[in-house]
């Protein structure tokens, strides 16, 4: 099928790529490379903790969003606070840990309303790199998708605006949330190897599933060819979005 100009611009701007690099060098370089071929970039803790502020600036500059991926978890009254300290920085997502308690999500939302970007906060629902097996040595006796339900409650209760889940349980949240609710799914892999996730899915999967925004890394960065990996990934978004297999 052939897909016009609006449907792939509106497929690549749910596919953000995860820019873990280590330096501002290296993220321009990628930024200069995909600028054309993904929506959104995320900056992790490692680079924002290394480079600062300047790498959100500079890769806003490439002209799209920023998900700051900072994964917040603290008492209410700090994590409000550091919100507050990224005034004047185009964010478009800024993440949270859900189970840092409904004060400190409401908190986390109502700082976020301050910022000139008034960014979108997601709460991390569970991590994708955890299993049954690792919630059950924490002492959890529930299912992750019991676990990961109970926390979507949580954000939807305190006005955060999406979460960050897995894809395999997409399909059970986004008939549980609102219309303009984020559901961003990190764990896509559209080909098997080894991995550190353990709940993944291909990206057309997890877009039939529900899922608004789709994270991608390793599988665009380590591609013989980063521009075309990318593309392909965005028409397999375009197929899922119309209901092709």
């Amino acid at each position: 099928m052939t897909y016009s100009s609006g449907q792939l611009e509106a497929a690549r701007s749910r596919l953000i790529f995860a820019c873990d690099v280590q330096t501002l060098a290296e993220a321009v370089e990628v930024g200069e490379m995909l600028k054309n071929s993904v929506g959104m970039w995320k900056i992790g803790l490692e680079l924002f903790l290394r480079e600062g502020r300047p790498v959100v600036e500079r890769m806003a500059a490439f002209g799209l969003p920023i998900f700051l991926d900072l994964k917040l978890h603290d008492i209410p009254a700090t994590v409000s606070r550091a919100i507050l300290n990224l005034d004047q920085l185009p964010i478009r997502f800024l993440t949270i840990h859900a189970s840092g308690g409904q004060e400190m999500l409401r908190e986390a939302a109502a700082a976020a309303a301050r910022l000139s970007s008034r960014p979108t906060v997601l709460g991390v629902t569970v991590l994708t790199s955890l299993g049954a097996e690792d919630l059950a040595r924490d002492g959890y006796s529930g299912t992750v998708g019991e676990l990961v339900v109970a926390r979507l409650r949580a954000c939807l209760d305190a006005g955060v605006g999406g979460v960050v889940a897995s894809a395999l349980e997409v399909g059970t949240l986004a008939g549980l949330v609102p219309a303009g609710f984020s559901l961003v799914i990190p764990g896509i892999r559209p080909s098997s190897g080894v991995q550190d996730q353990k709940r993944v899915a291909t990206p057309g999967a997890a877009i039939a599933a529900g899922a608004t925004h789709l994270v991608v890394g390793r599988p665009i960065r380590d591609a013989a060819d980063p521009a075309g990996a990318a593309n392909d990934i965005v028409l397999e978004i375009a197929r899922a979005a119309c209901g092709e297999s």
